[in-house]
C-alpha cells in the first residue's frame, strides 16, 4: 500500500472538487484548476475529504496511487493557498527589473534577457537581486522558475548566478598555486 496514496486530502472551506470523465476540477478562492486522473486509480469524496483508491493491485495501479494523491493535493493547495518560489541573483552587476509583463535580466551577457511571465503567475521584486514568483499552478510555477534559473545557473567557484534562496551551492577551491 502506498504510504502517500492512502492519506486523505482535506478540502478547506470554500474549496469544491468535482470529477467528470477522469478530469478533476478544483475551485477555490484563488481560482479554478483542472487536472487529469491517471487510469489506474479512482477517487471518493466524502465529508470534506478526498480518498484516492487503486483500481487493482497491478504494478501500474501501485505506481499511480501516490502520484494521483499528490497531484490532487497540489490542486487543492493551489486554489486555497497558492505556491511561491524565491530566487536570488548573485554576481557583480547581475540584477533583474520588471517592465510590464516582462522580467529583464542583466546577467553578464552582452545583452539583456527578456523573460515573459506566464499567465497565472505573478512576479514580485523584493530587491534588484531577489525575485519571488507565485501562482496557483505548481507545475507552471516550477517550469517558469526552472527556466529562469537556467539563464545563468550558479557556478561553483565564486557562486555567481541565479539560485533558489534555500539552495546551497557547493563551492570548489580554485587552482592550487605553485609547482612541485
Amino acid at each position: 500500500m502506498s504510504r502517500i496514496g492512502k492519506l486523505p486530502v482535506k478540502l478547506p472551506s470554500g474549496v469544491t472538487l468535482q470529477v467528470s470523465d477522469r478530469q478533476v476540477s478544483v475551485k477555490g478562492p484563488k481560482g479554478t484548476l483542472t487536472g487529469h486522473l491517471p487510469p489506474a486509480v479512482n477517487i471518493v469524496v466524502d465529508k470534506g475529504e478526498v480518498v484516492v483508491q487503486r483500481a487493482n493491485d497491478e504494478r501500474e495501479g501501485r505506481s499511480m496511487h501516490g502520484l494521483a494523491r499528490t497531484l490532487i493535493r497540489n490542486l487543492v493547495v493551489g486554489v486555497s493557498e497558492g505556491f511561491s518560489r524565491t530566487l536570488e541573483i548573485t554576481g557583480v552587476g547581475y540584477k533583474v527589473e520588471q517592465k510590464k509583463e516582462y522580467l529583464v535580466f542583466a546577467l553578464g551577457y552582452s545583452h539583456p534577457i527578456y523573460f515573459e511571465v506566464p499567465n497565472g503567475l505573478s512576479a514580485k521584486l523584493d530587491t534588484p537581486t531577489k525575485l519571488t514568483l507565485s501562482g496557483s499552478d505548481r507545475q507552471a510555477l516550477g517550469a517558469a522558475v526552472s527556466k529562469i534559473r537556467s539563464l545563468r545557473p550558479p557556478e561553483p567557484y565564486k557562486g555567481k548566478g541565479i539560485k533558489f534562496v534555500d539552495e546551497t551551492i557547493r563551492r570548489k577551491e580554485g587552482k592550487s598555486g605553485g609547482k612541485k
